[in-house]
């Protein structure tokens, strides 16, 4: 199969048919073999009728209905699971992307080899407030943490060699930093297309925000697990030296002006505290370290890692 387009979505039953129509007459004049895969996150409208009856009209049409909204990564990583195209495309489903950039994101993941295409919607028709300015703050520090040369890692218009959507897990709200994560798992040819940003015909965006606040702590979270998922100890480990050697260092100094001068009141001083503080500090972290340590040896996917190819086995 050529294609996979995979459409997560809430509540919008009145673009389901003018999409779909749109998507069915650029891979009739392209002559691919594709499927699409809308994702229906708990919507509270008719969307999954639609879908069911575009799926009678459409036998490339396929859908997967969630019991209540589970959010946008979570159905992006369910249709991951069941895609079967060589290349993936996601889409978002108001009809904000154009389906007509879809050849040419298909190409240059054939031809030019990229493992991962992300659109770029350089003129944007949001609220530039509330939309743009987070926006561009959020772009500008993933890129400055990641070193992904990407403008727009919150397009939805992406296309993914499918060896890349099946390397990785999308979970929590992490579908704003797929290109990170595919980065981690060893995909290093990450490229940009500049796209169309549609303004949105029916409905109203379903995004707040908070998605800000949720996605600056979630890049957090992508870097630690990122660099040190299975190496625990390298990050609490050095730490808790640090602060057991500072608290060491300074309850040394505190014993020896007592040993100098009898009158030294030890408890008195604030570097006693603070000696006692840094220890323990130094100790949990050490020990936080060690079990986590002992949960990567042991976890079930410790040896788990995407081999490119392999020759005479």
């Amino acid at each position: 199969m050529d294609l996979s387009i995979v459409i997560p979505l809430i509540n919008e039953a009145e673009s389901l048919p003018e999409l779909t129509a749109w998507i069915e007459k650029v891979m009739q004049e392209n002559h691919y073999t594709y499927e699409v895969i809308f994702v229906d996150d708990g919507s509270t409208d008719n969307s999954w009728d639609v879908i069911e009856q575009l799926r009678a009209k459409n036998s490339n049409i396929k859908g997967i209905k969630f019991q209540r909204n589970y959010g946008k990564s979570a159905g992006l990583n369910e249709a991951f699971r069941a895609s079967s195209g060589d290349v993936v495309i996601t889409m978002d489903a108001d009809l904000q992307d154009s389906p007509d950039e879809i050849p040419e994101l298909r190409r240059m993941i054939i031809e030019d080899g990229y493992d991962l295409v992300s659109g770029w919607k350089k003129k944007r028709y949001d609220n530039t407030l509330t939309k743009n300015i987070p926006s561009k703050f959020f772009n500008a520090v993933t890129r400055k943490v990641s070193k992904i040369k990407l403008h727009d890692f919150n397009c939805g218009l992406k296309a993914y060699r499918s060896r890349v959507v099946k390397g990785i897990e999308v979970y929590g709200e992490m579908h704003r930093y797929i290109p990170v994560l595919a980065k981690w798992a060893g995909f290093r040819k990450i490229g940009e297309k500049e796209v169309e940003h549609r303004a949105r015909k029916y409905g109203k965006s379903k995004f707040g925000w908070r998605r800000f606040v949720n996605g600056f702590l979630d890049l957090l979270s992508i870097t630690f697990v990122g660099k040190f998922a299975k190496r625990p100890m390298h990050f609490f480990g050095l730490w808790g030296s640090l602060f057991f050697l500072l608290g060491l260092g300074i309850s040394i100094y505190l014993i020896v002006m007592k040993i100098l001068d009898s009158s030294f009141a030890l408890t008195n001083r604030p570097g006693f505290y603070l000696a006692l503080t840094t220890i323990i500090i130094g100790m949990q972290l050490f020990l936080a370290g060690f079990i986590g340590e002992l949960i990567s040896r042991n976890a079930p996917g410790r040896n788990h890692y995407l081999i490119e190819t392999k020759a005479g086995l």
